[in-house]
């Protein structure tokens, strides 16, 4: 009886313990070689401002607000906007391209996706 009351304890510990699948949006970039490609600083996502990086967000179409880095002769980048189609258990890095490193525009990008380990979409 005894061992029974503790298999229950621990499914139902084990039961508590799965959640929703989930996804990261990262501003560090993936590829370092590539020129003129920079990390970005996620600023919010959906509206939502987040001090982590990597940011947890639930899948779905989202809204990242980035900030670029900045260049000579400025305090802080320019800030843009990428709506991303976020897949579950998904790992987005995330970019800024400039056509050279003294530009202060860029064009947000994603760098890499890959999945998280661990991560079960069912």
């Amino acid at each position: 009886m005894k061992l029974k009351v503790t298999l229950l304890t621990a499914v139902a510990a084990l039961a508590g313990c799965a959640h929703a699948p989930f996804a990261y949006i990262d501003g560090n970039r993936y590829f370092h070689a590539s020129l003129n490609t920079f990390s970005v600083i996620v600023l919010d996502v959906d509206g939502q401002s987040d001090l982590r990086n990597p940011v947890w967000v639930d899948p779905g179409k989202r809204v990242i607000r980035v900030q670029g880095p900045s260049t000579a002769g400025f305090t802080f980048g320019e800030t843009r906007t990428l709506t991303l189609d976020v897949k579950p258990c998904t790992r987005y890095y995330l970019k800024a391209v400039k056509q050279n490193p003294l530009q202060q525009d860029f064009t947000p990008a994603v760098d890499y996706e890959e999945p998280i380990a661990g991560c079960r979409t069912g």
